[in-house]
């Protein structure tokens, strides 16, 4: 079974899921009576697992059920089984709550599809469409199926984004007191920061952005301010994202993310731009031949009846705008047009602001793990140059993500990348800062709640994870 998840979770023989011969590290329920000394396990042939207790009594265990918080607090796989992330995130589980919502039940929810810019293109590119065109027909698609609403990411990306500029200057400005805190690298790709988290841990992760993802950003936004403006409580929403990859279901999956009072994670699930061409195909539907519906323009970026983007890279544009931001606000430089330098690979590039012979921004875009393997060593050799980095797991960043919609047969996929890319870089672009729609948010919601719970609503922590196993020291 190939795996769905991004380089970093395919460690060997030992894929994101749980073969017969590959039983997770805490497969089993272990009793220990008070007083007692911890009893002896035995596993037979056929794999079984036996009790021995200091009586010599013997008793089989019970295999513990494994839900996917425990995987994630586990070392001794990347996540959980495949199986167990397919049943609880998948466009099945959309489907079951939106037949609940119909057959008369009690506890109907209201129903909200974020999709991001990264899917909307991928569809787009599979359908012959616009992206535009494809966000107003997955809009009519998904609420004929009874979905209430649908937004769009690139409008909490631009939140993400704003934060990542005001948070690299704050660390610029005392990095000669923190050394840890140069350079600072983005935090929107799972992938990466499961990486980063179990393998490198401590030494790690004080150089990673806390600036919640677009996703996560968009969690906040539904369950936290769209739900209050609704008189909702947050259980009473369900809120799926479509998303490039599979490890944006980890990403919605950590506890981080649960809001512990509502006892309900702020995305309820994640389905990826396959999955939806999955859903199309199921109710044998082309995106092509569905009437396209007005934007809901609540949480889009919109302009009229097309959807707005952001400039720099199709990963987010985090370097583009970090970049520009930091060279206007540090120096009083207004870089109109970044230069960007391949080192030694495509996907390993940089940019730099100088002036009178001196560097004074030295950033790079690190995408696989290759890549991120040699920045790592260089930073631990003390041997970086950089004072941000944009970091994502896949080659090619997000509109190359696992998740996307694959090549049809005879179509090279190298292709259908390049058209993908057109089609995302086509759409109008926006300066985060002049979203007048965010800015007021900022004000009416953020603002209101105090500088605490703003800053709880807009970012986040990473843990490091003892390892258990030496899966993650393979050399790619």
């Amino acid at each position: 079974m190939a795996s769905l998840f991004s380089g970093v979770l395919q460690l060997t023989d030992l894929d994101d899921f749980i073969t017969p011969s590959q039983e997770c590290v805490k497969p089993v329920k272990i009793e220990k009576k008070p007083g007692k000394s911890l009893a002896k396990i035995q596993i037979e042939d056929d794999g079984t697992y036996i009790q021995i207790n200091q009586d010599g009594g013997k008793k089989k265990l019970e295999k513990t059920k494994i839900t996917l918080n425990d995987c994630l607090a586990c070392s001794g796989c990347i996540t959980s089984a495949e199986s167990v992330l397919i049943t609880q995130q998948s466009h099945e589980e959309l489907l079951k709550v939106l037949q609940n919502n119909t057959a008369g039940s009690t506890e109907k929810k209201v129903v909200i599809v974020s999709v991001s810019p990264q899917s909307r293109a991928s569809l787009a590119a599979r359908y012959d469409l616009t992206s535009t065109d494809a966000g107003r027909r997955l809009t009519a698609f998904f609420k004929g199926l009874g979905v209430h609403h649908v937004f769009d990411t690139s409008f909490s990306r631009t939140f993400s984004l704003l934060e990542s500029q005001r948070e690299f200057v704050e660390r610029f400005q005392r990095k000669e007191q923190e050394k840890e805190c140069m350079p600072m690298m983005t935090s929107a790709c799972p992938g990466w920061i499961c990486y980063a988290e179990k393998t490198h841990g401590e030494f790690i992760l004080p150089y990673i952005s806390t600036t919640r993802s677009p996703q996560q950003m968009m969690g906040s936004l539904v369950k936290g301010y769209f739900a209050e403006q609704q008189g909702l409580s947050p259980q009473q929403i369900y809120h799926v994202a479509v998303m490039p990859c599979f490890d944006k279901k980890l990403e919605a999956s950590r506890s981080d993310f649960y809001m512990d009072k509502a006892e309900t994670r702020e995305v309820d699930c994640v389905i990826t731009s396959g999955e939806v061409q999955r859903m199309l195909e199921e109710k044998n539907v082309s995106l092509g031949n569905v009437e396209p519906a007005p934007l809901d323009a609540l949480f889009s970026s919109v302009c009229g009846d097309e959807f707005l983007s952001h400039s720099g890279s199709g990963s987010g544009g985090y370097l583009h705008h970090v970049f520009s931001y930091a060279a206007k606000q540090l120096f009083g430089e207004d870089v109109k047009e970044l230069t960007y330098k391949t080192l030694k690979n495509k996907d390993f590039q940089e940019v730099t602001l100088e002036k009178d012979g001196q560097v004074l921004l030295c950033f790079a875009s690190t995408y696989g793990f290759r890549n991120i393997q040699n920045l790592v060593q260089k930073l631990k050799r003390g041997k970086s140059p950089y004072h941000f980095v944009e970091v994502m797991a896949c080659p090619s960043g997000c509109l190359n993500g696992g998740g996307q919609v694959k090549a049809s047969p005879g179509q090279d996929p190298k292709e259908l990348l390049r058209k993908v890319e057109e089609l995302y870089k086509a759409e109008r672009t926006l300066l985060p800062e002049d979203d007048t729609r965010v800015a007021e948010l900022y004000q009416a919601w953020l603002h209101s709640v105090g500088e605490e719970k703003a800053k709880e609503m807009l970012h986040t922590h990473y843990h490091t994870v003892e390892k258990m196993t030496n899966g993650l020291a393979m050399k790619w």
